[in-house]
């Protein structure tokens, strides 16, 4: 049996931010879980990305500003960010979970809402897909939808023509840059809540 790579290795959680490779789709709607990805990837100092899954993998300690307690083990990470584009991500998170060995409830989805307002964070434990291409992907490469997400609001155009809300989660930012950043800082805070065991999925 070969030696397991320290990237191979099981971790107590599955990170996965949703988007889209490619400077096109940088600082867009749809691009809000890569973007509280990379958050948590500095937060926790992680380091330089992987080529891996078809991913961008860090992996390391979530460890609250940098700092691990006297006597505390901090949970082991492995935050993806899958390159196959939103309606493959499946297909780079569902290997990474078998092979980083990690329970489905222990497989945190960070992702764009628009049902929610902008500024909006909600978290839960499984639920509907929402038409949510990423999601439906995630649900089926995963074999259930019963994993964790962060839901970003991202908020809704005043249209339900797909064109048109295609437009908007695809387009860049209606908001000003302090508000996004704001909210990608509240999105990860609530993630790094739940990895860190200060709250509950829900």
């Amino acid at each position: 049996m070969g030696i397991l790579r320290r990237d191979d290795q099981p971790v107590d959680w599955l990170i996965v931010g949703l988007g889209n490779p490619g400077s096109q789709y940088e600082r867009t709607p749809h691009n809000a879980g890569f973007q509280v990805a990379r958050e948590l990837v500095r937060r926790w100092d992680l380091g330089r990305p992987r080529a891996k899954y078809r991913g961008e993998l860090h992996t390391g300690a979530a460890r609250r500003d940098g700092i691990i307690e006297p006597g505390v083990t901090p949970p082991r990470v492995a935050v993806l960010l899958p390159q196959t584009f939103m309606n493959e991500s499946g297909r780079s998170a569902g290997p990474a979970r078998g092979q980083l060995r990690v329970p489905l409830e222990r497989v945190l989805v960070l992702h764009d809402e628009i049902d929610l307002r902008f500024g909006d964070v909600r978290t839960r434990l499984g639920g509907g897909l929402a038409g949510h291409n990423g999601l439906r992907s995630l649900k089926r490469e995963l074999g259930d939808a019963a994993f964790g997400r962060v839901r970003i609001g991202v908020g809704r155009p005043d249209s339900s023509d797909p064109e048109i809300v295609s437009s908007y989660v695809l387009g860049r930012w209606r908001q000003g840059a302090d508000e996004v950043d704001a909210l990608i800082d509240d999105a990860a805070r609530a993630a790094e809540a739940i990895v860190l065991g200060e709250r509950d999925l829900a």
